[in-house]
């Protein structure tokens, strides 16, 4: 079975206040729709992922690294331009969100995904708890029974073929696509919603969601120590840059100290041991190797765990050569190798005041430190 995710943003939002849309309006560290699709792309059950948006947020979108299409004159038409632009990716599953929910959690989507195995459709919602009043011109006028009455949410899962089906032929527009579904006759299970994933509507919502999304956040510290040996040369690799030298650096690899320990230090956040575990020493096709294939193998790894690499701290320490002149330059090519913005960077030196092998001039050592963070 293959799931999908139809994310619609295409709205205005205006209730939400505000000079540009909620979904483009910053929160925390990113903006309002970041959250939603970041939880749904990084999502292991989710192989595609499109965003519906206004034609003209679309530049802004697909910069932001989007799959995006434009949206219709309502909703329901946005929905089928999303669901359209599946067609042919051999899609059985979809689930279809409302973008200003970013408290959207793995469980929700997990409880959606699972219901679809027995169910045409499925839908996280909870139940009414209040008491609900009928009133006018602010006052009460009566009650209405909460019995069976659910506060209705996002990913909203079908089976994409009845659910696409359903919206072609649906002759008006609709509250959500549980009204689209059960008027073309599919039935249409309740899973689990949360009051996390509460949909941002006015302008004190941003101020809730923000309290939400900063005690959510995971934040990871890992450090990274190596140290290799000088042997006959005329040059070392540091953090990738070459640095005339009177020696060389010995290892398996290109014996990069420090990119090696910024390596270590990213495994290390997200508990995934060392290099020698995904790049074993004894398998000889590693001999002589980049170091800059581990760094991105760990940096596509924080990726794939949902993690953004916020900062890195490398520490060389050695007498010679001196590293200062190209402590820029090794920003630079960690930068371009990480993906990360050079400012987030940090390489500097220090010596051993010639105390140990590293004073005596015998190698090099290295210390990191990595901050990963999931919002």
């Amino acid at each position: 079975m293959t799931t999908a995710a139809v994310i619609v943003a295409a709205g205005r939002g205006t209730r939400a206040g505000g000079d540009v849309p909620k979904q483009w309006r910053s929160l925390g560290a990113r903006l309002v729709g970041e959250y939603s699709v970041a939880t749904l792309t990084n999502h292991p059950d989710v192989a595609h992922v499109v965003v519906v948006v206004h034609p003209d947020d679309l530049a802004f979108a697909q910069g932001l690294g989007w799959t995006c299409v434009t949206g219709g004159a309502s909703r329901r038409d946005s929905v089928v331009n999303g669901l359209e632009a599946l067609a042919g990716k051999g899609v059985t599953k979809v689930l279809i969100h409302d973008i200003a929910r970013p408290g959207l959690t793995d469980q929700v989507i997990d409880d959606v995904i699972a219901a679809l195995d027995t169910h045409q459709g499925a839908a996280p919602a909870l139940p009414v708890v209040d008491a609900l009043w009928i009133g006018a011109d602010g006052i009460v006028n009566g009650t209405q029974a909460r019995d069976g009455l659910y506060r209705a949410q996002t990913p909203q899962g079908f089976h994409y073929d009845a659910i696409l089906s359903a919206h072609r032929t649906h002759g008006q527009d609709a509250a959500d696509d549980v009204e689209v579904a059960r008027a073309a006759g599919m039935t249409v299970a309740i899973t689990a919603g949360s009051e996390d994933n509460f949909k941002i509507t006015h302008p004190q919502d941003f101020a809730r969601a923000a309290r939400l999304l900063e005690t959510g956040m995971d934040i990871r510290l890992g450090n990274g120590y190596d140290v290799h040996a000088f042997e006959e040369g005329d040059h070392v690799i540091l953090c990738g840059v070459k640095v005339p030298h009177t020696k060389a650096l010995k290892g398996h690899s290109d014996a990069d100290v420090g990119m090696h320990a910024i390596t270590d230090a990213i495994y290390g956040a997200l508990a995934e041991g060392d290099i020698g575990r995904h790049f074993p020493p004894s398998d000889m096709q590693w001999k002589g190797a980049a170091s800059e294939i581990f760094l991105k193998h760990a940096v596509d790894l924080a990726t794939s765990k949902g993690f953004t690499i916020s900062n890195v701290d490398c520490t060389l320490i050695c007498e010679r050569p001196k590293v200062g002149p190209h402590a820029d330059a090794m920003m630079e090519a960690l930068s371009a190798i990480m993906g990360i913005a050079k400012d987030r960077i940090s390489v500097k030196a220090t010596t051993s005041e010639r105390l140990g092998f590293t004073g005596r001039e015998e190698g090099i050592a290295s210390i990191a430190t990595a901050t990963l963070v999931k919002l």
